[in-house]
């Protein structure tokens, strides 16, 4: 389920904000999946279900999903995004940030895995 062009027109802004300002670990993971260095089409900071999503590939029905130290305080939060998110038919991967930073090359492996 992609979100109505209303609810987007709400979250647009924020979503322009989180390109504006990567994080670290989002600025190093979208170098490999934009452009479609991983053979598939990825956005960034793009709104699934009302939600906006770290990177999703809407082709193969993979959201990406990045966690940062505020994530450890909204587990609960992210539990239920989650299930929304599967329940529209999507595959929900998340990393930690700093997987990301110290062991890009797995990262990039159970992305391409998922793509198969």
């Amino acid at each position: 389920m992609l979100t109505n062009k209303k609810l987007w027109k709400n979250l647009k802004p924020k979503a322009q904000e989180n390109r504006s300002n990567p994080t670290d670990a989002e600025a190093i993971l979208w170098a490999v999946l934009r452009n479609k260095k991983l053979g598939f089409r990825f956005r960034r900071q793009h709104a699934i279900a009302e939600y906006i999503v770290d990177f999703v590939c809407i082709e193969r029905k993979i959201i990406v999903e990045l966690d940062g130290e505020i994530h450890l305080r909204k587990i609960e939060y992210d539990d239920e995004r989650t299930k929304v998110l599967n329940d529209s038919g999507f595959n929900v991967i998340r990393f930690k940030n700093e997987h990301v930073i110290n062991d890009l090359n797995t990262v990039i492996q159970v992305i391409k895995d998922a793509l198969k």
